[in-house]
């Protein structure tokens, strides 16, 4: 009896490996993904961005390069993964014959409406423009235009990106002019974008939580107003990447439960004054 018993174990858990990396589980997949970067990646990645900093404010042209593609990158990987999964996901909504409109009928709320991701991606927009941007230009001269024109760029960026996304949740009214926009490799694709730009999101989230400067806590109810505050801005951080797999699952009331546990590892540094496994 002690084989079989065996064997139906693990079967079990090669089902349940299968089952989270399956099409219709790819939010979890990305909750898992953060939660183990946050305890074993971001204590690399932060001090190399920081590096990356200093080394552009000194004019190191590898460095400049590298933050450039960075930044672009944060910007244009979300309109690229909606053009690479929107086909796909509209096909599986017609097949589940859900015929409901996304942004009205969702349990998101107000959180659906793109005027609330616009405004996050304005507030990102001002942290890379006031800290990041004067690496890139050398300069910290407002009158010599760079912070204006930088600004505003990054503005039409943020718009552009904003109409992109909040267009993957609209059915389209014609066929694609490539048939690769249907294939499973188009979103899987597109997944590796939105699992990219994640990784964008985390090392700012880590970068604005890696200065002490909360004091130790002092009672019951200021860790509860604590545990609050950083899960709310946890949440706002990683709103944007994950808003994809919110379309599918945002009506499990699991999915809430993993986002917030897949930002635990950085709240619980920030709280406690503690490392979570490898951080820095």
């Amino acid at each position: 009896m002690s084989k079989p018993d065996k064997t139906t174990y693990a079967d079990a858990l090669r089902g349940k490996a299968a089952d989270l990396f399956s099409w219709k589980n790819r939010g979890l997949l990305l909750d898992v993904t953060v939660f183990l970067v946050n305890i074993f990646l971001m204590w690399l990645l932060t001090p190399l961005f920081v590096l990356m900093l200093r080394r552009s404010s000194e004019e190191d042209p590898l460095a400049i390069t590298a933050l450039c593609i960075v930044l672009f990158a944060a910007f244009f990987l979300p309109p690229a993964a909606a053009i690479l999964k929107r086909q796909r996901f509209h096909l599986r909504r017609k097949k589940r014959q859900e015929d409901s409109d996304i942004i009205t009928d969702t349990p998101l709320g107000c959180l659906a409406n793109p005027i609330f991701y616009f405004c996050l991606q304005a507030v990102i927009i001002s942290v890379i423009n006031a800290i990041i941007v004067p690496y890139i230009s050398g300069t910290d001269d407002d009158d010599s235009g760079v912070f204006l024109v930088s600004l505003f760029t990054l503005l039409a960026l943020a718009i552009v990106n904003t109409v992109f996304v909040y267009r993957y949740f609209t059915p389209p009214r014609r066929e694609p002019r490539t048939a690769f926009l249907l294939s499973r490799n188009a979103e899987l694709l597109g997944d590796a974008c939105i699992f990219a730009n994640m990784l964008f999101y985390q090392l700012i989230w880590n970068l604005m939580t890696a200065a002490d400067i909360f004091p130790p806590v002092s009672g019951f109810y200021d860790l509860l107003g604590r545990l609050f505050f950083l899960s709310f801005a946890a949440f706002l951080i990683y709103f944007p990447p994950r808003i994809f797999y919110l379309a599918e699952d945002a009506h499990k009331p699991r999915t809430w439960l993993t986002m917030f546990l897949a930002n635990t590892p950085v709240i619980f540094r920030v709280m406690f004054g503690t490392d979570t496994g490898a951080f820095f």
